[in-house]
């Protein structure tokens, strides 16, 4: 008989083929798990620098939006800054305060007083501070609406650290100076004055500009009345008028910078032409506005400052009004600007002689006007 065919290797060998595929089957799926772990990582890894991209992103662009909001929201600063890198540092501290918000960019004033002022002379400021100018801003400013002048000291730059250093000083407590972007030396006083008026022209809306030098004692109240006026010349050049022989005398007090003058002046000759003298002198608006047009290279500088005031003046052919009241010697019912003419180009010793002619009742405590002319 035939011998029955036996499956049970057949099972067996079929038994180890699943068993293979399905080993096989699982050790892929195995791998598979394997995978699929490491694939999810690396993709969440190459999306950090996206996400830390767009919150920074996110981050500027509000900051971006905040500031914008914030400059348009904050009110607009008073530009004290002009003309080079001229401060008023009196319209600064209001404008910084707020103690004063109706304050202007331009203000316009009857009258703009620049004391010229230098590094050494810390001394003449404290004794002009505790006489006839007020030593606070508040009285500065009372002073102004009460005479329609503003009045700073005007100083220009040192390269000396300590020098600027000590102004500064005297900056933050006084906040009544006018700083001009120009070197700080006696032979460059024609250049400082040039740049003093354009700056004032810059800083002020004034009918007239006035130079003044930290040694003479003034009367506020009496130049204002002065400079109120009417005058049928717009071009208008006012102070003490002298002229004569350029001084070349070593014994005389000016003969070096005269002679200097006459070096580099030889187009005039000997003799000085018409002009004010120095301590004290007053311009008309019209007349600053053309200087402050002009180009600092297109006007003839001489040694002299009150000489190259003088001619500049001749150039443009303004009116000379002389008013001896502007160089009084003394103190007198109609002085407005008393020094030691002509002996001393200011006042002698104008340390103590500003403090002993503000004790005289005369010099400080006369009424504005004369009985005569009330």
């Amino acid at each position: 008989m035939p011998r029955p065919t036996s499956f049970l290797p057949l099972i067996s060998s079929s038994s180890s083929s699943s068993s293979a595929i399905a080993t096989t089957s699982t050790t892929y799926s195995k791998d598979e798990k394997s995978r699929k772990p490491f694939i999810s990582t690396s993709t969440a890894n190459a999306r950090i620098p996206l996400l830390v991209f767009c919150f920074v992103s996110l981050t500027v662009g509000l900051a971006g939006i905040i500031f914008a909001v914030s400059a348009l929201r904050r009110p607009r600063p008073l530009p004290v800054f002009r003309c080079g890198r001229t401060q008023d540092t009196f319209r600064a501290f209001y404008s910084l305060s707020n103690r004063q918000p109706d304050i202007l960019d331009r203000p316009k004033v009857l009258g703009f007083v620049g004391i010229q002022t230098g590094f050494s002379s810390a001394n003449r400021r404290s004794a002009v501070r505790s006489t006839w100018f007020p030593s606070d801003p508040d009285g500065l400013l009372r002073l102004e609406q009460a005479t329609g002048l503003a009045f700073r000291f005007v100083i220009g730059k040192s390269k000396d650290v300590k020098k600027m250093t000590e102004l500064q000083k005297e900056v933050d407590k006084y906040k009544d100076f006018m700083l001009i972007d120009v070197w700080e030396e006696y032979l460059n006083l024609p250049h400082k004055t040039l740049a003093y008026f354009k700056a004032a022209f810059e800083l002020f809306d004034a009918d007239y500009y006035v130079k003044a030098d930290d040694d003479i004692y003034l009367r506020p109240d009496r130049l204002s009345t002065l400079l109120a006026k009417e005058r049928s010349h717009l071009l208008t050049y006012i102070g003490c008028m002298k002229k004569g022989p350029v001084i070349t005398d070593p014994k005389m007090k000016w003969w070096k910078i005269a002679f200097l003058f006459e070096k580099s002046g030889h187009l005039i000759g000997n003799e000085y032409f018409l002009h004010a003298y120095g301590p004290i002198y007053v311009l008309s608006k019209e007349v600053v506005a053309s200087l402050a047009a002009a180009r600092n290279n297109s006007l003839r500088m001489f040694n002299n400052e009150d000489v190259t005031i003088g001619s500049w003046m001749l150039a443009m052919n303004v009116h000379h009004e002389d008013n001896r009241a502007i160089c009084d010697p003394r103190c007198t019912a109609t002085s407005i600007a008393v020094w030691d003419i002509p002996k001393c180009s200011g006042l002698c010793n104008p340390t103590s002689r500003l403090k002993e002619l503000h004790k005289m009742g005369m010099c400080s405590k006369s009424p504005t006007l004369p009985p005569d002319d009330r």
